[in-house]
């Protein structure tokens, strides 16, 4: 697994947190027309819909996916079942800033899982990052106020969050310890479909308990057409395959901080279209993120 970052590597890593922050700003634009489970649901029906000329082979019944269904079915419920459905779910009950910068702890998640789980020995350099990491989110969580930390409690969207952001670690490094043949791997679409097959089941599954258990309700217009075109095109489409490509040429461990790079654009979206202006502890806290880049990168 190579872990150089070439300019190429950079902007795979990268394209993705602002399609993923531009996701946040609009699941909290319609959070109120939408329920969380319901909408990544429909992103994914119209993101599967707008693969599937690109990549119907791997859905046949001779193709090298069913062999494997497994593991596409454990990519599937982290990547697409849970991962954005937590998130949207967080929305309900916290701004994109928040969501984002607590989702900015990705780094410590993706060096513990791979560690734990994978048997991936972790840098001092790597520890030094995520340690900056963690204060970053600590700072926006105890609000710059640090003497709340002693009586601080989560609330609702900030547990979501971090379960979402657990999911995407496993989700991750189970993209690079693979054993499935050539031709769905090296077939972006193809590997994105055999993931996305399983991942509407589960979303579907998560969807239909929402309508069972709760008072959901879709109030259906322009606005959340036009969302949901963004959020299967960018965010589910293009940043999903960008953010596969750049796992496979830095790592896991090294891709998960540019995750961090999140917060920044969400700020800069929520204070275009929601009027959230950032506060002086998310500066702060974005700025011990990018030193967390900067140091683990050092070799």
């Amino acid at each position: 697994m190579a872990n150089r970052l070439t300019p190429s590597t950079i902007t795979l890593l990268t394209l993705p947190p602002l399609l993923w922050a531009g996701n946040a700003v609009v699941g909290r634009l319609v959070h109120e027309l939408v329920p969380p489970m319901t909408l990544n649901f429909l992103r994914w029906v119209l993101a599967f819909v707008l693969l599937l000329p690109l990549a119907a082979a791997v859905l046949k019944k001779n193709s090298p996916l069913w062999p494997h269904w497994r593991r596409y079915a454990l990519l599937g419920l982290l990547g697409v079942g849970c991962y954005n459905a937590l998130q949207y779910l967080a929305l309900q009950t916290s701004t994109p800033i928040n969501v984002t910068l607590v989702g900015s702890s990705m780094p410590v998640w993706m060096l513990t899982v791979g560690a734990l789980f994978f048997g991936v020995p972790v840098a001092r350099r790597q520890l030094l990052g995520a340690l900056l990491s963690i204060l970053g989110v600590l700072l926006v969580l105890s609000r710059g106020e640090w003497a709340q930390l002693m009586a601080f409690k989560l609330v609702p969207g900030d547990l979501f969050m971090l379960l979402a952001s657990i999911a995407w670690a496993f989700y991750s490094w189970l993209l690079v310890r693979t054993r499935e043949p050539a031709e769905v791997r090296g077939d972006w679409a193809q590997f994105l479909m055999a993931q996305m097959v399983f991942g509407l089941a589960w979303s579907g599954l998560f969807a239909g308990g929402e309508w069972a258990l709760t008072a959901a309700h879709i109030q259906w217009g322009p606005a959340l057409l036009a969302a949901l075109a963004f959020i299967a095109l960018g965010p589910a489409l293009l940043a999903y395959r960008c953010w596969g490509a750049g796992v496979q040429r830095a790592g896991p461990a090294m891709a998960g901080f540019f995750i961090n790079l999140t917060p920044l654009f969400a700020a800069v979206m929520s204070t275009l279209f929601l009027g959230d202006h950032p506060q002086w502890f998310h500066a702060l806290a974005f700025a011990l993120i990018v030193a967390g880049i900067v140091v683990s990168a050092q070799r």
